[in-house]
Parts: C-alpha cells; structure tokens; sequence
C-alpha cells in the first residue's frame, strides 16, 4: 500500500478460472458423492459373516433420524461452524488489521478484472478458504462413501436387521462345544430381512459423520491457532480448539454407544477427515497466510532466512596449540612444540 491507496492488479483470467475450472472440479465432486451417497450406481460390496457372531448382533437402534446426533445435526453443524467462525475471523481482520511489524509478508493487491469486477483481499481471501473447505467437505464424503461401499464391513447391528435363516444356512447352534462361531455366511441371500436396512447396514467403515466431523473440526482449529492474535493470553487458542473437538469426541462415542459403528470405523473415520483437512491447509491455502504483493510466492529457503541460527562448535576457528594451557598456567602435555631441527 503506497501513498493511502492499495495496490491494484488487473487480471483477465481470474473470472474465466474460477467459472471454468474450479466451479466445474467442485460440481464434479458434489456430482460424485451424491452418487455415492443416495443411489446405487457403485453396490455395496457383500461381505460374508459368522452364524451367531455376537460382534454384528447388536440389537437394531432404529433409523438414523432417532438417533442422539442424526445427520442433520451433523450437516448443520459441520457446514455452519466453520462458515461463521471463518466469516467472523477474515471480518476482523479486515477490520483490526494488524501492524506492518507482526507479519513478514505484506498483504494481497487488489485485483481489478475488466472495467467493473474489483476483488480486494479480505473477498479473494474469504471465499478461497470458504470454497477449499467446501470442496474439502464433499472430498470427505466421497472418501468415507468409497470406503463403505468397497469395504462392506457390517455394522453392530448386522444381524439384527439381516435375520438370516440359521437352519436353512447350516448353522449348529451353540454350544459349551462350540461357544464361538464356526461357520462362514458366504451366500448373498442369507439375509431375510429389509434390502434397504440390510444395505444400510453394510456401510461402516469409516465411519462417514466421525470423518465430517474431524474435517471440520481439524481445519477450524488450524483456521484459529494460524489466523488469531490473542494478546495476553497463552491458552485462549488452545481452550478454544479443545472446544471445538469435544462435539467431534461426543458423535464418536454416540454412534458407538448406539451400535451404530465399531471404534475401528470410528478412529477410521476421525483419521481420514483429519488428514484431508491437514492437506488441504498445508498445500492448498499454504497455512492460511496472504501471498507476497509480488506475486512470487517466498520458497522454504527464504523462509528459513529469516529463523534465528545458532553457531556450530564445529565451525569456530581452533585455538593455536600454543596458547592452550594447563589450570596452573603450564603448556598442555599434548600440545608441545618440537623445536625445528636444522639440516
């Protein structure tokens, strides 16, 4: 900024790009997990069990809307948190900027596209990390959906939505002989009971609202400890972050309590949605930090200049050997000189 007055940029490329390429990648993305999610163009693939398995006989919760968190809580919270705490961090940081001295890097120039479109920092930095963590959204569900439908892996409840006919299958019935299963289901049509709940049922690993739930919670947290100035203070950031992960904690531990899903599909799930987002943050939006006015972005290299260095005792020059000496002042045994002989 030079003078009072920002520093414009023209570009006629950055309208066709976003219209072309990026809302064409995200409608494709959103095409896919709707298709993974609501239809049946990918079948669930069809996974075997043990007659009598008490890991999959759980008894049945009920449909997903009955649940302590129902998907629609889960939605709300995961695509509302984010916007609003995002929204309210870019608007204070329009609105306080901070001192030219507490970053390195100076701010964004305005981009002036055509003779009307004028996109200024806080708007190019706003929906950059809005539509990132859009596309990062759907990424998670495509993710969590693939998983379900390739792996199968059945639910707590299983069984009790499968209704298999033991006798008609084959299975002994237990006994003190034989206390754990000893038979394998392989045949497709084992299952009596609903389709839809058997499909359903199917689908656990990973589990996909622990995975939105740690997507939204990892690049939130990310989005307060890099973005947020806090003076005074050591533990707001981290007390707000805490905060933010119990929710994640709290749907995890109820879709287990219900029977809904294993901790395995669980931990599966809280993994895959953190490390999207981590990705995401690292290499796309490069820690939520503005580009050089320049346009050049500063390589690792430049960004270590700047770091405080140490000396290595390895690369001070050595002492010469005749000024080292002993506590009492006398010449160190090893560090004798031997007179010149003259030839």
């Amino acid at each position: 900024m030079a003078g009072g007055r920002p520093h414009l940029k023209r570009s006629f490329s950055i309208i066709p790009c976003f219209v072309f390429v990026e809302s064409v990648l995200l409608g494709i993305v959103v095409l896919l997990a709707y298709r993974l999610e609501f239809t049946d163009t990918f079948p669930v693939h069809t996974q075997g069990f043990f007659c009598y398995d008490s890991a999959y006989a759980k008894p049945y919760p009920g449909p997903e809307a009955t649940s302590r968190a129902p998907p629609a809580l889960i939605y709300a919270l995961v695509t509302a948190g984010p916007t609003l705490t995002i929204l309210l961090g870019e608007l204070a940081r329009a609105f306080f900027p901070a001192p030219p001295s507490a970053s390195p890097v100076s701010g964004e120039s305005t981009i002036v596209s055509g003779a009307c479109c004028r996109f200024s920092p806080p708007l190019r930095r706003l929906v950059r990390f809005l539509g990132v963590y859009s596309f990062g959204l759907f990424t998670t569900t495509i993710f969590a959906n693939a998983g379900q439908v390739v792996t199968g892996n059945p639910t707590p409840h299983f069984l009790s939505v499968c209704r298999p006919n033991y006798t008609a299958l084959g299975c002994p019935p237990p006994s003190p002989d034989r206390p754990g299963p000893d038979h394998f289901v392989t045949d497709q049509s084992a299952c009596a009971g609903s389709p839809s709940l058997v499909a359903a049922a199917r689908r656990a690993f990973p589990c996909k609202d622990a995975a939105l739930c740690a997507y939204a919670v990892t690049y939130t947290a990310m989005y307060v400890t890099l973005v947020f100035r806090v003076k005074g203070s050591r533990l707001v950031k981290p007390s707000l972050c805490l905060a933010l992960l119990c929710p994640a904690f709290l749907v995890g531990v109820v879709r287990v309590a219900e029977y809904r899903n294993h901790w395995s599909d669980v931990l599966a799930g809280f993994l895959t949605g953190a490390a999207i987002a981590t990705f995401l943050v690292t290499c796309v939006v490069h820690n939520f930090q503005s580009r050089p006015p320049s346009g050049r972005r500063l390589s690792p290299w430049e960004d270590l200049s700047q770091a405080p260095t140490m000396d290595s005792p390895l690369e001070k020059n050595p002492r010469p050997a005749g000024r080292i000496r002993h506590r009492h002042g006398s010449p160190h045994p090893s560090r004798r000189t031997v007179p010149a002989v003259a030839t």
